[in-house]
C-alpha cells in the first residue's frame, strides 16, 4: 500500500532538482489535494494515496511552476488569497510593509490608504482586514493584475472599503486634489541586468513588469518618491518596500524630496526591506 508519506518523501526526492525547499513543496501539494492545513497533514501520513492530481501537480512544479500558481490560492497576513500566473505571488517580505502601515495608524485608526503597484491586492486587503475604518485604493496598470484583485476583494467582501484603480501609479488617482493619509507600495525594484539570473520560478511566471525597474532597480520607486509629496497628507506616512542594498539610495531619495526622518523595517533575514518617513509640516 502506498501512503500519503510515502508519495510525499518520493515527491520531495524529485523536487529537489528545481526547489531548494522541496519537502515543503510536496507537503503543500498534498495538503491542497487532501484539503488539509498543512500543519494537520502528519495525521494522513499513514492513509492509502493513489490521487492522479498528485503527479501532475509534481510535474508542474518540475516545470518550475511556482506551487501558489499550482494551488491557485496562497496566505498572506492570515489572509487566503487566489493567485495565478503571471501576477506576483505575494511573499512574507511583504508582509512586513503592512506591518509598518499598521504600527504607523495605531494613531490614526480611519486612515485614507492609497496602495500603489497593488498586484493580487495582497497590501490592500491586508491594511483593510486590520483597519476595520480605514479606507484604501489600489491602484495598478496591469489588467491581470486588478481582475485579480478585484476577485480578491469580493472574496473578502470588501468591496465598500477597497476601490481599485487602473493607471500608471499616480496617474490612476488623477489631479492631486485628494490626499491620503497613507501612501504605500511594493514596487518592482529588480535591477534590469539581475532579471536573467532570478530563478526560473521567477523569470518564467511572473509579469517583469512586476519585477524589473530599469538599472538601478530604482525607476519606479523614484517616480514614486518624487510625485508622493502632492498626494500625501501632512504627517502621512511614506512606506516603500525595496531590495537588498538598496536603502540607502531610496532614503536618499525621500529626503531630496523634502521628507523627513527615513527609517528602515528589517525582514526576518535582516534585510532592510521597507524604507518609510512622513511629510512634515
Amino acid at each position: 500500500m502506498t501512503t500519503v508519506q510515502d508519495r510525499i518523501e518520493e515527491a520531495a526526492q524529485v523536487l529537489a532538482e528545481v526547489s531548494d525547499t522541496p519537502r515543503a513543496d510536496a507537503e503543500f501539494l498534498m495538503a491542497h489535494l487532501l484539503n488539509v492545513p498543512r500543519a494537520k497533514l502528519p495525521l494522513c501520513f499513514n492513509d492509502a494515496f493513489d490521487t492522479p492530481e498528485f503527479q501532475i501537480f509534481v510535474e508542474r512544479r518540475l516545470a518550475c511552476e511556482p506551487v501558489p500558481y499550482i494551488l491557485g490560492e496562497w496566505e498572506f497576513f492570515s489572509l487566503p488569497l487566489k493567485t495565478r500566473a503571471p501576477v506576483l505571488v505575494p511573499r512574507p517580505e511583504t508582509e512586513h510593509l503592512v506591518e509598518v502601515v499598521l504600527h504607523w495608524a495605531q494613531n490614526n485608526t480611519a486612515p485614507n490608504i492609497l496602495d500603489l503597484c497593488t498586484g493580487s491586492g495582497c497590501v490592500a486587503l491586508a491594511l483593510a482586514m486590520n483597519l476595520r475604518h480605514a479606507c484604501v485604493t489600489a491602484t495598478d496598470i496591469s489588467d491581470d493584475a486588478l481582475a485579480l484583485a478585484n476577485e480578491n476583494i469580493n472574496l473578502h467582501n470588501l468591496d465598500q472599503r477597497v476601490t481599485i484603480r487602473k493607471g500608471d501609479l499616480f496617474d490612476a488617482i488623477g489631479p492631486a486634489q485628494q490626499r491620503f493619509d497613507v501612501i504605500c507600495a511594493n514596487p518592482p525594484y529588480v535591477e534590469d541586468g539581475e532579471f536573467p539570473g532570478l530563478s526560473p520560478t521567477i523569470r518564467l511566471y511572473e509579469d517583469p513588469r512586476a519585477l524589473v525597474a530599469g538599472g538601478d532597480g530604482l525607476d519606479i520607486v523614484r517616480r514614486i518618491v518624487e510625485v508622493a509629496p502632492q498626494y500625501l497628507a501632512e504627517d502621512g506616512l511614506l512606506a516603500l518596500e525595496m531590495g537588498e542594498r538598496q536603502y540607502d539610495a531610496v532614503a536618499a531619495l525621500m529626503q531630496a524630496a523634502g521628507f523627513r526622518d527615513v527609517s528602515a523595517q528589517d525582514d526576518l533575514a535582516g534585510i532592510r526591506r521597507i524604507a518609510y518617513t512622513t511629510k512634515g509640516k
